[in-house]
């Protein structure tokens, strides 16, 4: 379940995982997939404090209906655009003890891909950091640190209902070392 989190250009934006069994995340109007966000994120951790500028795989769905009604798709009753497909595809869990972020996400990929692509192209958007403000852009949305150390521990934690049985993916485990052993900069004070 996304949450809010504050950025400094936009005010306050959704953040998160919206399907329990997808590792794709949405930022706002942004849609990517939380492997190449950790991925990301490492490479990251891996510059001698200088300011960086990566890209990210992402899709941008400008329309609220494109985008689909989140908490209608949830209750079943809604399922128009992207979000809607994904959950007639993958409905939210009968059993409330059951809503936990699948670790094994990665394995609907392709079929959330081929969703997607009906309602938005592929685009690349930039991640910049800005080392001496110590502040990171990602596409238009301007975070501090702070807060985008928010982003990072929502997705090492598998988002609102956790990752189930507390397992998380590789790639998580990879990028969580990764920001320990370089605690600095963006990642200075980070506590998982």
């Amino acid at each position: 379940m996304p949450l809010t989190f504050d950025s400094i250009s936009h005010g306050t934006i959704a953040f998160g995982f919206f399907n329990i069994d997808s590792d794709m995340l949405l930022l706002d109007q942004y849609f990517f997939f939380s492997t190449e966000f950790c991925e990301n994120i490492s490479k990251i951790t891996e510059r001698k404090n200088e300011d960086l500028n990566i890209y990210l795989q992402a899709y941008q769905i400008s329309s609220p209906e494109d985008i689909g009604d989140l908490m209608g798709a949830i209750h079943g009753i809604h399922y128009k655009g992207f979000i809607g497909e994904v959950y007639a595809r993958f409905p939210f869990p009968k059993k409330p003890e059951e809503f936990k972020q699948r670790s094994d996400g990665t394995k609907n990929r392709t079929v959330v891909e081929d969703i997607i692509t009906k309602y938005a192209d592929p685009a690349q958007i930039s991640i910049t950091v800005d080392e001496q403000r110590q502040e990171i852009d990602i596409g238009v949305y301007r975070f501090s640190r702070n807060s985008f150390q928010e982003l990072i521990k929502y997705v090492c934690l598998g988002g609102y209902p956790r990752w189930e049985d507390g397992v998380k993916p590789d790639y998580v485990l990879d990028m969580k070392e990764k920001i320990e052993q370089n605690h600095r900069g963006l990642f200075e004070g980070i506590i998982f």
